[in-house]
């Protein structure tokens, strides 16, 4: 009995996750105290981080949220962090988790006008290239003056629908009947391989997209979290934000679009996928069905949830409020002007992002390891050791390496306030200090491209249920970021090295 029950307690471990999975984040859990024990803190601490990442690199395999966070349990228990650190930090990111919380649910209530008016786009625009950069370039616009968390949810949105239409369809379902995206047991050994490209195009264009929230989140003073923080120490308002930036984020504009049409055109590490014939006859044949079919009171709906839509871009652009209260408002609109009252059908606009929102809480265990261990203090003085020109492009790619290793919100946080102490101290002058203050910005928002845990935005598309369904892994984000991180890294250096003076 006792045997059965210990097999029972080993196969529910991380329910279906594989066996050397599992066994991996035991022998985690187990050499970690050994490690703190023999290695120290600092080295301990730098191997956690990387123990992390594998889960988030693993997120297909297992959600990271449970390996993750019996990492950071383990962290605080020995001592690493404390509760209240962790705590500290999600308190000085409560925008952020108030953000996930009402506006993902927000985007759900908006999903009937979103999909009516992107049908059109997809249908029409036959030119993958063109559809690419319209993506990226509307992405970078509009997260230049709202969120590009919120401009994200909004793709994925999108996305997701054309996905289930599609895989409804070819699983021999109507466009109503009720369905299973992640069951491919109905799909047939000849649609087989245009199920296949449908996914890689539509990995594309979300690729497309959230690296255009990043080109136009650089740029303004509410494109990401860490800019508004950035902007208030250095004294900036908006348009001195803009101008500040703009030597070092209009080529990487620039950059990113071309490298947008390059890599369609040539086909570069997985882009170049065109919809399949068959996908589009699905989307034109769903467009037609819905426009015959729908009521005036289903017309009226999309024209309630396009005038919501409205107030969330004005509301957001004037900042009238915290994200999350935007959102929270958009809620209570799109529902009230759509006759949702049912508790279940509201309930179920917050299934996507409350596990991100629990996920990114553990991350701040990991991050509260960083900070109470000073891993980044040794990088910090190795950069501030440079002469003053150096320090510009070093502090570039310092910021870089680092957001893309841990958070760009945090990285930026802790150097912003390091060059600020340094300024007030009468170490550096004003003007070197604002120089570095760009270098920090910039740093923080382009090369952490590079990977999903660079930017909250790529981590909640790595973590969202549409990344498993077109089969976006960690490893696939890396290698389609890489000819983006390459070139808006590169562009982005030579900028400061060439413009910032």
């Amino acid at each position: 009995m006792n045997h059965t029950i210990s097999q029972a307690l080993l196969r529910n471990f991380l329910g279906y996750s594989a066996d050397w999975y599992k066994l991996t984040i035991v022998v985690f859990l187990v050499l970690n105290p050994i490690f703190l024990h023999v290695l120290g803190p600092f080295v301990t601490g730098w191997l956690l981080v990387l123990e992390f990442i594998f889960c988030l690199a693993m997120a297909l395999k297992c959600y990271p949220l449970q390996p993750g966070g019996l990492l950071a349990l383990e962290a605080v228990i020995l001592g690493m962090t404390s509760p209240e650190t962790v705590y500290h930090e999600a308190e000085a990111n409560f925008s952020v988790i108030l953000l996930l919380i009402f506006m993902v649910a927000g985007i759900f209530f908006l999903k009937d006008m979103l999909m009516a008016m992107f049908a059109k786009i997809f249908i029409r625009i036959r030119s993958k290239i063109l559809l690419s950069v319209m993506f990226s370039f509307s992405a970078a616009v509009l997260s230049a003056f709202l969120d590009a968390l919120t401009v994200t949810v909004v793709i994925i949105t999108v996305i997701s629908g054309f996905y289930g239409i599609y895989h409804k369809v070819t699983s021999g379902k109507g466009f109503d009947d009720d369905h299973d995206q992640a069951d491919d047991s109905g799909i047939g050994q000849e649609t087989r391989e245009d199920l296949d490209n449908f996914r890689a195009y539509l990995r594309n264009i979300l690729m497309h997209g959230a690296v255009g929230t990043a080109l136009g989140g650089v740029m303004t003073l509410v494109g990401e979290p860490q800019n508004l923080l950035i902007g208030q120490i250095a004294g900036w308002e908006f348009m001195e934000f803009f101008y500040r930036m703009a030597p070092v984020s209009l080529p990487v504009f620039a950059a990113g679009l071309l490298t947008c049409v390059v890599v369609e055109k040539l086909g570069i590490l997985g882009y170049g996928a065109q919809m399949p014939e068959a996908a589009r006859r699905i989307l034109e044949e769903y467009d037609r069905i819905e426009q015959e079919r729908r009521t005036p009171k289903q017309k009226a709906k999309i024209v309630a949830q396009a005038l919501v839509a409205v107030f969330l871009v004005i509301a957001l652009a004037f900042h009238w409020a915290e994200v999350g209260l935007i959102g929270l408002a958009v809620i209570v609109l799109a529902t009230s002007l759509s006759g949702i009252t049912e508790e279940h059908r509201l309930g179920h606009a917050f299934a996507e992002a409350l596990p991100f929102t629990a996920l990114l809480v553990v991350f701040f265990a990991i991050v509260g390891v960083i900070h109470d261990q000073h891993l980044f203090s040794p990088v910090l003085h190795w950069a501030l050791s440079f002469s003053e020109d150096a320090q510009i492009p070093i502090f570039f790619l310092v910021n870089g390496v680092l957001s893309a290793i841990s958070d760009n919100v945090f990285v930026a946080t802790v150097y912003i306030n390091e060059v600020w102490g340094a300024f007030q101290a009468g170490e550096i002058t004003r003007e070197h200090f604002d120089l570095l203050t760009i270098a920090i910005n910039t740093g923080t928002n382009i090369p952490s491209v590079a990977t999903p845990n660079g930017q909250a935005a790529f981590l909640f598309l790595l973590t969202s249920a549409l990344a498993p369904l077109v089969r976006l892994g960690y490893g696939r984000m890396v290698m389609l970021a890489l000819p983006y991180t390459i070139v808006m890294t590169t562009t982005g250096l030579l900028a400061c090295i060439f413009f910032l003076r």
